[in-house]
């Protein structure tokens, strides 16, 4: 008898919920945008219960605010709720990497390096979107070794907030570059066992990104 292997079954309203994520964090739905239960359940050949459902879900999650009988908008945050996101991400990223550093093995640094490499070829390709994945793919390799599990959720959580506006970073700013010199240079550091040194470049890169993007939105904000 062939041996039984798991399979993930989604239900439409994970489908949906799965791909409105995906707009929403690489800046197809901008926030503010209105989301209409109608034209959804439309645009995806669905009854309006799924798309209910899936909206619920995006709106638990803070990526939406729900509305009940019309649909959702996209959140917007403040520029204070955006830095804190970036101010919590400093504290639990930081914490972890001093964690996982010493326990890495070898298969993690290769994973790491992978990564870093699928994330280059997909910004040179143009495919922005597919960048904000890999980039928090590659950040949560490196903490891996550490074993921390309730902070790798919590990390999860505010990282999917945060990664909107990383994506938007990328794209607008441009400083594809200087961010994949940081990644290259912690990924070395973190080779060489240099916890206080790693640490230290991961505090000052999320700094610098949490910088650039309140200033981004600010400007953009003001117009």
């Amino acid at each position: 008898m062939a041996q039984k292997r798991a399979v993930i079954r989604q239900s439409l309203p994970d489908v949906i919920a799965t791909d409105l994520r995906n707009r929403i964090l690489s800046g197809d739905l901008a926030e503010g945008d209105l989301i209409r239960q109608e034209l959804l359940a439309e645009e995806y050949d669905v009854s309006r219960m799924p798309v209910r459902e899936a909206l619920k879900r995006l709106d638990s999650e803070g990526l939406v605010v729900f509305i009940n009988n019309r649909g959702a908008t996209v959140t917007k945050h403040s520029l204070a709720e955006i830095a804190e996101f970036f101010d919590v991400r400093i504290l639990l990223e930081v914490d972890l990497l001093k964690k996982s550093i010493p326990l890495m093995e070898e298969h993690h640094f290769d994973q790491c390096s992978d990564l870093l490499d699928e994330m280059e070829a997909s910004y040179a390709a143009g495919n922005v979107a597919d960048w904000g994945p890999l980039n928090a793919q590659y950040h949560a390799m490196l903490y891996e070794a550490a074993n921390q599990k309730l902070t790798m959720q919590l990390l999860e959580r505010v990282s999917m907030q945060a990664n909107r506006y990383v994506s938007m970073h990328i794209d607008q700013l441009r400083k594809a570059d200087n961010a994949e010199h940081d990644h290259r240079s912690l990924l070395n550091l973190a080779r060489l066992r240099d916890v206080d040194g790693a640490a230290n470049l991961l505090r000052a890169h999320l700094e610098n990104t949490k910088q650039q993007i309140l200033e981004l939105i600010a400007v953009t904000r003001s117009k």
